[in-house]
């Protein structure tokens, strides 16, 4: 958008949507524009759906989704990828929109299947030697297992006796048909899971077993026979015997996936928009469960927990790729393959080298061997915790692979505030009851709850909640929100809880050989014989893997503790890590080294100012310690409750002048020692004060109160007519509406003298630090002005007062005066305020609820559910700014303002100033600065720089 121009076009002339419109367009690299160019016609049409995997690269996620796109990069890259094709997203949102596979689909899929017939030497469905093939989602976010995957496709009654001969293993063969009717049971036909599990436990117990790879072939087929049955119960229908059948309808099941329940809350948890659909994948099959020379796994080039280099991953021998990241059997180390398989092993170290160099960071690999030979899956860049995330930008950078400016793309603010959580105190008692992998750091207290049901209902009370499972599945998805941590006795740091637990910043403990979770009885028990029942108190250590019983404490951060220290991790830091030996020690330190070294170059490469609101002298002095240039919002009403309350009642409803100044005379001592003490912690900072802008009733007294005494006097026989006279003056000015009533500016022009109180008091605390040699720099903001007749009435006395003041203490002072615009005219009247302001501060919240006409307080906890299930909200308004309703406005008069006072400053004071989405939007319409709560402060300066890069880049463009 450039820099400000007063001579430039008007914001009315050119339009925010425009801006808008050409940010959206600047955010599509070059690549994804030629692909969209490439599949549409002259009038917009699509002209290709389906795209084998040598025509596709990484960069068209947009239409290829991201397993699809990096599946044709490896392809590429001449990595062994089982052959296929990607059927596009564009093919799912037509599908969505209209109910039905858009045209020429069909024939566009039996063209790319008859291509990848031909280069395996196999048919769909063959009675001799089938092609089997995965149909995989893949959206361009990754949302580990929200959506569906059928395995196996193409074996029927027939072709099963094919793929035994053709495998020389009857078992393989039957295995991989009855996983074929649970998968398309439950992700075509619906069919309830719960059923086939039930099957195969009775079977595995039976039988003896320890595990579905003890079963022998005869039992196989016996579950074939009762899974088929299943099937036709619960759906009345057969299992499809004809191959293309099961094709088409498991990619429309892919398809119809994209709005499950879970998909739906996973995309609202993690901001992802709803329109984008997902691509699906048909991949030649190849086969971990042939033996003991197979096998699958999950790759990763770091830790994704902690960021450490090594080899990290689990592998399952004799498996299929499902079962690994269920946590149904427990895996291996990765580094156990070199025993197993030293040849595939040192093929799949090279291939990570391979990738992590070509994508420049961390790489989440799926593999499968199969009798000996390495195929890879999948890759992605891979998701890890907020202290991985740190730690990792601070080593591509050293290791020349990135330079600052990507390495802080690559972190967020939200990671930042997960590593300025609590951890547990070293020093405090704890009795350890097991241990298990340590999947997502940090340290979670809360009542055990053994179903999501449970977990949701609890946390909605206000309970902390630890969600204790077996392993967890897509659908515990709400219990694993709302839990504070995730604790499992299945399943390895790839499985479903640790991959979805890290993507989400939860504490999660997983694969606790040792806990026996029961969940019908509601509890689990340890070998030694500690049982522990819902709802008792447990505390998990995602860094360590241990389970405490009981509540541990907690210490502060050691991110913030060396964010306070000006970038010198002290003590807290030094116990934490060498509570957990010197690998701990190295771990916390890079980590902390890395979050100060991205934070000193967001504060290079930002523009807007990171300011904080604050109301004390203490909030003052935490906010300045962790890198505030300010406060940008001081609310004077906080400091009249109390005490003082009595007081402002007194000055509203005095019945005299005498009456009235005698109460403002006791309010000014006290006014000038809370601004002193604000303005001195912020010395040589701006400090913008808003004059006082409570709702009224909040200093009267209780109308229902007031009405009882005045009435059982009366009743009793002795009337208390000062009582009386009181609820007059109350019922006079009660209002039913009181946060749309007499408050902010209207208070300050019917009260006389209540706003000059306020002034003097900000002047003459000014006029004592200028005597003392400091440098006060109060700013004087006037609350919920709707017209610049009220602001200017307002100014007028404020220069006076000053100007008094000035002359009284024979010092020169000068405060800039400007207004907070909360409300719609105000926003867009901003060319005739701007007149008479300096500054425009924009409280977001208010003007939030005056644009949706809603209230935060009565709204939140009744429809707003309603509303994000059914996407009327993708994320509360509160919490995000509405760019397009609200973010319009201050973009309106953010433009208009500017056009009449080319020096004007803006900033935001509301809530959204702490909001890393509502960073970036501020930036993007140039506002000079944002302010919230001391503790944001750091997760805005990172925000604020991060978004820089964003605008520089697009203006680049």
């Amino acid at each position: 958008m450039g820099t400000w121009n007063a001579g430039a076009p008007g914001f009315r002339e050119i339009g925010p949507e425009v801006v808008q419109a050409a940010a959206r367009c600047a955010s599509l690299g070059s690549a994804q524009l030629r692909t969209l160019d490439a599949v549409r016609d002259t009038e917009g049409r699509p002209v290709q759906y389906v795209f084998d995997f040598t025509e596709g690269s990484k960069d068209q996620r947009d239409l290829l989704g991201g397993k699809g796109a990096n599946l044709a990069e490896m392809t590429s890259l001449g990595l062994p990828v089982p052959p296929g094709f990607t059927i596009s997203t564009e093919a799912c949102r037509t599908y969505l929109a209209t109910g039905r596979e858009p045209d020429g689909l069909a024939d566009e899929v039996e063209r790319h299947l008859a291509g990848l017939e031909a280069q395996m030497g196999k048919r769909l469905g063959d009675a001799t030697d089938p092609l089997l093939v995965s149909v995989r989602s893949g959206a361009k976010f990754s949302m580990p297992g929200m959506m569906d995957t059928v395995l196996n496709v193409g074996l029927t009654d027939i072709s099963v006796s094919g793929l035994a001969a053709a495998a020389g293993d009857d078992r393989f063969a039957w295995d991989s048909y009855r996983r074929l009717i649970q998968m398309f049971g439950k992700t075509v036909l619906s069919v309830d899971g719960e059923r086939f599990d039930h099957a195969l436990e009775t079977r595995k117990k039976d039988r003896g077993a320890e595990s579905d790879v003890d079963l022998t072939v005869d039992d196989l087929r016996d579950l074939v026979a009762e899974f088929k049955d299943i099937v036709r119960d619960e759906s009345g229908t057969e299992f499809p015997q004809d191959p293309r059948t099961q094709l088409d309808l498991a990619v429309r099941a892919v398809f119809d996936s994209w709005n499950t329940e879970r998909a739906r809350v996973y995309r609202r948890q993690e901001r992802i928009p709803d329109d984008l659909g997902t691509a699906v994948n048909i991949v030649a099959m190849v086969f971990g469960n042939l033996g003991p020379d197979s096998g699958t796994g999950v790759a990763f080039t770091r830790d994704p927990a902690t960021g450490e280099q090594g080899v990290y991953g689990d592998y399952l021998p004799n498996a299929q790729g499902e079962d690994v990241v269920a946590g149904i059997r427990n895996t291996l180390p990765l580094a156990e393959l070199e025993q197993l398989d030293k040849t595939s092993y040192d093929q799949l170290l090279d291939i990570m080298e391979t990738l992590e160099k070509h994508y420049r960071d961390l790489c989440d690999i799926e593999f499968t061997i199969e009798r000996g030979k390495l195929w890879m899956l999948q890759t992605r860049v891979g998701k890890r915790t907020a202290a991985a995330a740190f730690r990792i930008a601070g080593q591509l950078v050293d290791e020349g692979l990135i330079d600052e400016d990507e390495a802080l793309s690559r972190v967020t603010g939200a990671q930042l505030a997960q590593l300025m959580f609590p951890q547990f105190d070293p020093a405090a008692s704890r009795t350890p009851i097991a241990r298990g992998m340590a999947a997502s750091p940090g340290a979670a207290v809360g009542k055990a709850a053994f179903d999501s049901a449970t977990a949701v209902e609890w946390a909605q009370r206000g309970d902390d909640v630890i969600l204790v499972r077996r392993e967890t599945n897509p659908d515990d998805l709400r219990g694993m929100v709302a839990s504070r941590g995730v604790l499992t006795s299945r399943g390895g740091k790839t499985s479903h809880a640790a991959v979805v637990a890290r993507g989400m910043g939860r504490t999660c403990v997983v694969g606790v050989e040792a806990l026996r979770v029961d969940p019908r009885a509601r509890e689990f028990t340890t070998p030694d014989g500690v049982r522990v029942a819902e709802g008792d108190v447990i505390s998990i250590d995602g860094g360590t893997g241990e389970v405490f019983l009981g509540e541990v404490p907690v210490v502060p951060s050691a991110v913030v503790d060396a964010l306070y220290n000006g970038g010198t991790a002290t003590s807290s830091a030094s116990a934490s890590a060498s509570a957990s030996g010197e690998q701990g020690d190295t771990a916390r330190r890079e980590v902390v080294d890395a979050v100060l070294r991205l934070m000193r170059h967001a504060d290079d490469r930002r523009r807007m100012e990171v300011r904080a609101n604050a109301d004390t002298g203490e909030d003052a002095r935490r906010a300045r310690e962790l890198g505030a240039a300010g406060i940008g919002l001081c609310r004077t009403e906080h400091m009249f409750l109390g005490s003082r309350r009595k007081i402002v009642e007194r000055v509203i409803l005095a019945r005299t002048p005498e009456q009235r100044d005698a109460g403002l005379d006791e309010l000014r001592p006290l006014q000038r020692a809370d601004f002193t003490e604000i303005l001195e912690a912020m010395d040589g900072y701006p400090v913008t004060i808003r004059l006082l802008d409570p709702p009224l009733h909040e200093f009267l007294p209780d109308l229902t109160d007031l009405s009882v005494k005045v009435a059982v006097a009366e009743a009793t026989g002795s009337p208390d007519q000062d009582a009386a006279h009181l609820l007059a003056e109350v019922q006079r000015l009660h209002e039913q509406n009181p946060m749309l009533g007499m408050r902010g500016v209207r208070l300050g022009l019917v009260v006389p003298g209540l706003f000059q109180l306020q002034v003097r008091a900000i002047a003459e605390a000014a006029a004592s630090l200028l005597a003392r040699g400091l440098d006060p720099r109060p700013q004087i903001m006037v609350p919920l002005v709707a017209a610049v007749q009220e602001l200017e009435a307002i100014r007028d006395m404020a220069e006076a007062t000053v100007a008094e003041v000035a002359a009284e203490t024979g010092t020169d002072l000068r405060f800039p005066i400007g207004t907070m615009i909360e409300l719609p005219r105000a926003a867009m009247t901003a060319h005739a305020i701007a007149e008479a302001a300096e500054f425009f501060s924009f409280g977001t919240n208010d003007l939030t609820q005056t644009t949706w006409g809603f209230s935060r307080d009565d709204v939140e906890a009744t429809f707003f559910p309603a509303y994000l299930e059914r996407g009327v909200f993708g994320v509360s308004p509160f919490e995000s700014i509405d760019a397009d309703g609200v973010g319009r406005l201050v973009s309106i008069a953010a433009w208009e303002g500017k056009e009449t006072r080319e020096d004007l400053e803006l900033g935001v004071c509301g809530e959204h100033g702490g909001d890393p989405d509502s960073i970036h939007f501020f930036e993007s319409i140039k506002l000079d600065y944002v302010s919230c709560s001391p503790f944001r402060v750091p997760v805005a300066r990172l925000e604020a720089g991060r978004a820089a890069l964003v605008t520089e880049g697009s203006d680049s463009r």
